[in-house]
């Protein structure tokens, strides 16, 4: 199923924010043209995790630049910088995501590419805006994390800022600017006029963060939240909410009632706290007497407590455990993309079920400039070197 079948993507974009939305949009069907530089590419060809890489090629790279095509092009030789032009002028949306003035000194910037093709939807994604004394700052995810307040939310109220484990607000900047993206051409659908999107990644993670940050605007005196001293997992939520270690490994209890549970597990002791401010102020006393209780008994003895009488909690498990539970093995969440070579990767699918079909593609990430010639065929790219050098 190819909702979007028949748009054309410019993919400027390289590393993770901007090729995920344009990955997001060639799992909705547009045809996704990537543009690299020749030899070098996306930086992200070179980037690892643990040092793997899947037929000679960074799991980083393929696993968001699959359903994609490659096109190899220096902007800054004439004739190539022609051909990018008129290809521009046959496309639906581009997407770039350089240091702000980039694309301008490129003559790529929006009003220059609006004045090519007003019906383009263009977006751009930065670290920090285009304006203000962080805009040439590297928008890197673990650095906007630290900038933005999040970091600091996590963790004990003894432990120094942690931060999430996968690049968080990269993946959140992706999803609001896609969101955009697919507004503004819903508009153009209607009045044939394109627009600009941008956003950067500090928008992204204050906007990630809005639940607690509104709380922390609206309180007058306006004052920080400490973390809970013991299994903090929310600095504005009161206890029983954290993960707690049982005898053979861990539970994870959301909100809910400190009464009802102290009854369910037969704890007197937790049934003293009947004023629910208390289950906040007291958050780490309430926790500490949970844990103790929690440890003596397996994860399942308290789930077949708990679960039946419809108290949100889960198991804590493992990547080993999980993908082996029928829990997940239903949601047939996973795919395999195939490489030119032939060679398999496998990755996750478009997480969104359309008229109850799957959007799984075969079609794995590209090699760099693997589509060149096909794409100056189609677009009828070649005429534009020659017109150019011809000027």
């Amino acid at each position: 199923m190819k909702l979007l079948e028949g748009i054309v993507v410019l993919d400027f974009s390289q590393y993770l924010a901007g090729p995920v939305s344009a990955l997001r949009l060639a799992d909705l069907g547009a045809r996704v043209i990537k543009i690299e530089r020749p030899n070098a590419g996306d930086g992200s060809r070179q980037l690892t995790l643990s040092n793997l890489r899947v037929d000679g090629e960074s799991t980083v790279f393929q696993s968001m630049n699959r359903n994609k095509e490659s096109y190899a092009a220096n902007l800054k030789d004439p004739d190539d910088l022609a051909k990018i032009k008129k290809l521009i002028q046959q496309a639906d949306i581009m997407i770039e995501n350089f240091r702000p003035g980039s694309m301008h000194k490129l003559g790529l910037d929006y009003e220059s590419v609006k004045a090519l093709n007003p019906g383009i939807i263009y977006g751009s994604i930065t670290g920090y805006g285009t304006e203000g004394p962080w805009k040439n700052k590297p928008g890197q995810d673990l650095l906007v994390q630290s900038m933005s307040g999040l970091t600091w939310l996590n963790g004990d109220g003894d432990q120094p800022p942690v931060p999430f484990g996968l690049a968080t607000i990269d993946l959140h900047t992706s999803s609001m600017f896609v969101q955009a993206v697919l507004g503004l051409l819903y508009q153009r659908e209607k009045t044939g006029v394109g627009g600009q999107v941008e956003i950067s990644l500090m928008e992204a993670a204050l906007d990630f963060q809005f639940e607690v940050l509104s709380a922390y605007i609206n309180k007058e005196p306006r004052e920080l939240q400490g973390r809970s001293q013991f299994r903090n997992a929310h600095a504005y939520l009161g206890a029983p909410y954290g993960i707690y270690e049982t005898q053979d490994g861990h539970l994870a209890l959301a909100m809910g009632s400190i009464i009802a549970l102290g009854e369910l597990l037969g704890r007197a002791d937790l049934l003293q706290y009947t004023d629910q401010t208390s289950w906040f102020h007291e958050r780490d006393e309430i926790k500490q007497r949970l844990n103790e209780h929690l440890k003596t008994r397996t994860t399942q003895h308290w789930l077949d407590i708990l679960e039946p009488a419809d108290y949100w909690c889960a198991e804590v498990l493992d990547w080993e455990r999980a993908l082996q539970h029928e829990g997940i093995q239903a949601l047939d969440m996973f795919q395999e993309v195939v490489r030119p070579s032939g060679a398999v990767f496998k990755t996750t699918r478009y997480p969104a079920r359309v008229n109850g079909h799957l959007l799984k593609h075969g079609k794995g990430a590209p090699p760099i400039g693997e589509d060149t010639s096909a794409i100056n065929r189609d677009f009828g790219l070649e005429r534009a070197a020659e017109n150019a050098g011809g000027s």
